[in-house]
């Protein structure tokens, strides 16, 4: 591994957030930051793959690019696959799983393009084969041009390594974090949710104002390349483990379900963050503003499949409106549904809504406003 060789790294988004991402990552530095179809690139050496598992909240996963060639048949790719400098970037004792996709090309067949190549990584390199393997080898062939990544991640980024409690149909880490954002969350004010399952949006918004790194407790795919410096990683690792900064507000999440609580409660406490986190069992009817400035309230009510009755649904958001028209004057809110209607019966002055995103086999948007 060429600590200082420069790569194109794409960075995966949930389709739908990819500006949101661009703007994340811009925040962090990366360099030549640019929109792409399926998330974000940037450009950077191994320590920028590194910053970018250990930082990015946003990010689905970390995709490295390591080269190119073309090829026209089959005969081709395996003699170039062959000559592809593997060791530089794999280990010959860990196993990996090759993935291809043809679009476009001579060569159309992806099975048959996966085969060549993970024979010419095995009888080359010697490096085991193996379907069940975390480290992923990537192939593109697209108008005959065969891209090869290495998936730099392993378990998608929002498996943040500390949270195991979660109640049905769970809001993403990563998709929690881009709605913040997209609310203009900086980590300077207070979150609010009524309604907070296993504490997600609570969680993100403390780790977010205490600077602590989103991947500090997890393991990545990168460890398992071919000169991997350690020492080096757990310098990086250490120096964002300690919060940079101490919260001076406090965090809140409601919920009528106990279970739901005391989930919330026990994932807070792993992460950390507990101590500038407040978790209580009540209906959202009972919800007032916590003492000093208004801050953001954030919520993902139930919606679509996850409640049989839609009629019990909009009198649900209706009376979730209700409250924070009431009690909430000068707050932001950020509704997470799938349906425009229920957006609706909340009866507020919500902004144009964002994007599509994908989340448990429905569509999901954020719905914005300011209460005045």
């Amino acid at each position: 591994m060429d600590k200082s060789a420069e790569f194109e790294i794409f960075l995966v988004a949930l389709p739908g957030l990819e500006p949101a991402l661009l703007d994340e990552v811009r925040g962090l530095g990366f360099a030549g930051a640019a929109l792409t179809p399926g998330g974000v690139t940037c450009r950077g050496d191994w320590a920028e793959v590194w910053r970018a598992n250990l930082w990015l909240r946003g990010a689905t996963r970390v995709v490295v690019r390591i080269g190119e060639f073309r090829a026209f048949h089959l005969a081709q790719l395996d003699k170039r696959a062959r000559k592809f400098p593997w060791g530089d970037f794999l280990r010959a004792d860990v196993p990996l799983r090759v993935e291809a996709t043809c679009k476009a090309s001579k060569i159309y067949h992806a099975g048959a393009a996966t085969q060549r190549v993970e024979k010419a990584i095995a009888e080359e390199l010697g490096a085991p084969i193996s379907a069940e393997a975390s480290l992923r080898v990537m192939l593109r062939i697209e108008d005959n041009l065969c891209t090869f990544s290495i998936d730099a991640t392993g378990e998608p980024l929002h498996k943040r390594g500390h949270k195991q409690a979660m109640g049905k149909a769970p809001l993403r880490e990563s998709m929690a974090a881009l709605f913040l954002r997209q609310c203009g969350y900086t980590g300077r004010e207070t979150v609010v949710d009524p309604m907070c399952g296993s504490g997600t949006f609570v969680i993100e918004a403390a780790e977010i104002a205490a600077g602590l790194a989103p991947g500090r407790s997890r393991r990545f795919a990168f460890e398992d390349l071919a000169g991997f410096d350690a020492e080096a990683w757990a310098r990086m690792r250490a120096s964002a483990a300690e919060p940079q900064r101490i919260p001076a507000q406090r965090f809140y999440g409601s919920d009528r379900d106990a279970g739901a609580v005391r989930m919330a409660s026990e994932n807070a406490e792993r992460a950390g963050v507990a101590e500038w986190c407040s978790f209580t069992q009540m209906p959202f009817s009972d919800l007032t503003p916590p003492e000093g400035a208004p801050g953001l309230v954030m919520v993902n009510p139930p919606y679509g499949a996850r409640i049989g009755n839609k009629k019990l649904l909009y009198g649900l958001y209706g009376a979730l409106g209700g409250v924070l028209r009431e009690r909430f004057a000068g707050w932001r809110v950020g509704v997470v549904t799938s349906e425009a209607g229920l957006a609706k019966a909340c009866n507020l002055p919500f902004d144009p809504p964002g994007a599509f995103v994908a989340h448990g086999g429905l569509k999901v948007r954020l719905y914005r406003c300011t209460l005045s």
